[in-house]
């Protein structure tokens, strides 16, 4: 068989591969602390559940529209309302099976050779994978020049030139839990205005899960971005509902047909019976989300603390998201063999930063995603390993 090339450019996830090796390692007996993967360790929220089963004991069990069914839509635009006080045409939703179908159309609208694409590095694997597999030029946002990762907006309005098709934001940020505030986000956006050819992917999954009682500087804020803005986000992370492989988005007008196409190509459409489940979630109380918070706001403290208390490791305190990601490079180790070591000796599953951007050579990401006792002991036991 002779495969296309453009297979060769695809990039992949690397925390699924250590999920993989450190189940092999538990398979043969060894005791790992799971501090890898960024999801919840929270079941999704118990009404949810049973609006799924009863969307399913009531029949809902066909093919629906490809954009999602309407109850969906709106309910999405309803609380984009409440929680931001925008206007959102429900035709403009997507319901989508998961965050990645979002990134992977809109870099695939605007990808191809010749055309630039600016993403965060480090950031989400996906972002560069998908460019790379466009055939376009990814274009780097160094997100370490920062000490607390945020966004520098000056910089990033500095890489846009005549070939950029497309500037890709993820505010809070994966894997760094850097948290930009809207100051920084207001002068971007002001910036923008320069460029009104260039299309902005906002990554917004992490929007509930922000500390310190701040505010989402969500690019809902921007009507006169609103006919080149996409904005990613979802059910996932705010609702622990990983698995269920469900998000939304908000796509400018002129781009619906094209995507509702890719929708139709690729996935038909989303399950029928979890977007009951959806409307649950978003129609319901916040209760589960404010308990989440209030256990990841502790968790966070933990690990700060714990990891600025072992000797060669530096951690900036994260500012939303789960996760933290310390500079290792003074333990002597680079941040893939400090995670690989982490793995195999002091039993704890991390991600080094080279799986996120060639540039976070010197760092690890750890999620807190993880009960309090699991991650004493994973300090414990990496402080121990350093010895």
């Amino acid at each position: 068989m002779k495969l296309a090339k453009n297979i060769e450019r695809l990039g992949t996830e690397s925390a699924f591969k250590i999920l993989a090796e450190a189940k092999k390692l538990e398979a043969e007996g060894k005791k790992i602390i799971h501090l890898s993967l960024g999801q919840p360790d929270f079941k999704s929220p118990k009404h949810v559940v049973e609006a799924t089963k009863k969307a399913l004991d009531d029949g809902h069990h066909g093919y629906v529209l490809p954009n999602g069914i309407f109850e969906c839509r709106q309910a999405v635009t309803r609380k984009i309302k409440k929680l931001y006080d925008a206007d959102i045409d429900p035709e403009r939703v997507i319901i989508m099976p998961g965050g990645k179908p979002t990134m992977y159309y809109a870099i695939t609208l605007f990808g191809e050779p010749g055309a630039e694409i600016i993403y965060p590095d480090p950031g989400f694997p996906i972002y560069e994978s998908m460019i790379n597999y466009t055939g376009a030029k990814p274009i780097p946002i160094n997100m370490l020049e920062n000490k607390d990762f945020s966004i520098n907006p000056e910089k990033v309005l500095s890489l846009i030139n005549k070939n950029t098709r497309l500037l890709i934001l993820n505010n809070p940020n994966n894997p760094t839990g850097a948290f930009t505030e809207k100051n920084k986000i207001d002068i971007l956006a002001q910036g923008l205005k320069k460029f009104p050819n260039v299309a902005i992917l906002s990554d917004e999954i992490y929007s509930r899960q922000i500390f310190d009682e701040k505010e989402m500087p969500t690019f809902f804020n921007y009507p006169h971005l609103y006919d080149r803005l996409i904005i990613l986000d979802g059910w996932s992370k705010a609702y622990s509902m990983t698995g269920w492989r469900l998000g939304w988005s908000v796509w400018p007008e002129n781009l619906i047909d094209h995507v509702i196409k890719f929708c139709v190509n690729n996935h038909s459409c989303v399950n029928a019976a979890i977007q009951y489940g959806a409307i649950a979630a978003l129609n319901g109380p916040d209760d589960p989300i404010n308990l989440m918070m209030e256990k990841f706001s502790k968790r966070r403290k933990l690990i700060f603390d714990g990891l600025n208390n072992i000797d060669g490791i530096e951690c900036v305190l994260p500012g939303g998201g789960f996760y933290a990601f310390p500079k290792v490079i003074k333990t002597g180790l680079s941040g893939i063999d400090f995670a690989k070591k982490c793995l195999y000796e002091a039993g704890v599953a991390i991600v080094p930063g080279t799986a996120f951007g060639k540039k976070a050579i010197d760092h690890v990401r750890f999620s807190f995603a993880a009960s309090q006792d699991n991650i004493s002991m994973a300090l414990e036991n990496i402080k121990k390993m350093l010895r």
